[in-house]
């Protein structure tokens, strides 16, 4: 297999978010009950892929067994996006194993954000914290990832063979497979289970 296109998560593989995350969510549902906003966290952490769109739907319509409107869908991740955007900038969160890797290889190969993040903040923390140049796109939610990487392999006829996904959830080895990429997994020890190529560190990663 010669790698020539790579497709990375962002948040757990590039961006150590989730307490971060956590803590935005729990922010915004403040008004209900503890314990129903833990089984969203615990949803959010297994189905870390997701968008936050699903998420808060979710939250609605499975744990609350509610109905949400768009318009406050889009108004709970405006509010979240707002606290992350502050506590996201911060460099301190950088996972270095691997934002070292891609500032070292950014020249050998393609490298594309695909991200379960929305995208205007996805794009706004990576100027923020300089990582912008290292891509030659960056996408994220509410667009699926599985749809994001569709529209990346075809806009750039790249072959399948020599593409893979980089990612930490069972939702990015979901996406890369619905594609047929090839997927690694990175920084969650239970993909290992799935029998894929696993990467415990980026120094062995050639």
């Amino acid at each position: 297999m010669i790698l020539k296109t790579i497709f990375w998560d962002f948040d757990g593989v590039i961006l150590d978010s989730m307490a971060v995350r956590d803590w935005g969510f729990r922010e915004i549902f403040k008004e209900f009950t503890p314990n129903q906003v833990e089984d969203l966290i615990i949803y959010h952490r297994a189905n870390g892929g997701l968008s936050r769109y699903v998420k808060i739907r979710y939250f609605y319509e499975e744990i609350l067994n509610r109905q949400i409107t768009e318009a406050e869908v889009l108004k709970y991740a405006e509010r979240f996006s707002v606290l992350m955007k502050q506590e996201l900038t911060n460099p301190k969160n950088l996972i270095l194993d691997a934002v070292n890797f891609i500032k070292q290889n950014h020249t050998s190969y393609n490298f594309h954000i695909v991200s379960g993040s929305d995208q205007n903040e996805l794009r706004f923390l990576c100027v923020e914290l300089n990582l912008s140049s290292y891509f030659l796109s960056i996408h994220g939610s509410p667009t699926p990832k599985k749809e994001l990487v569709s529209d990346v392999l075809i806009s750039n006829s790249y072959d399948h063979d020599n593409c893979c996904l980089i990612g930490d959830s069972i939702n990015d080895y979901e996406a890369a497979k619905l594609n047929d990429i090839a997927f690694f997994g990175y920084n969650n020890p239970s993909l290992q289970k799935l029998n894929e190529r696993y990467i415990s560190s980026f120094t062995d990663f050639s």
